[in-house]
């Protein structure tokens, strides 16, 4: 029974510090998206028709 005891304590502890290692990467801006900006002027704009005056409009996608 003690086996089980210090298994679970030395899983909470790994978990702890994996949990840990990921607030630390969260905070440093390891999961920053630095890919998307770069490119998102190379995609095309959607135009959307205003019924009301039956001129065209330009929407930007917003993220």
């Amino acid at each position: 029974m003690n086996i089980i005891y210090l298994l679970l304590a030395i899983s909470l502890v790994v978990a702890l510090i994996f949990f840990v290692a990921f607030i630390f990467s969260v905070r440093k801006g390891q999961y920053d998206d630095v890919y998307t900006p770069s490119v998102r002027m190379l995609f095309e704009d959607e135009i959307i028709k205003n019924p009301n005056t039956n001129q065209s409009v330009k929407k930007e996608k917003s993220s």
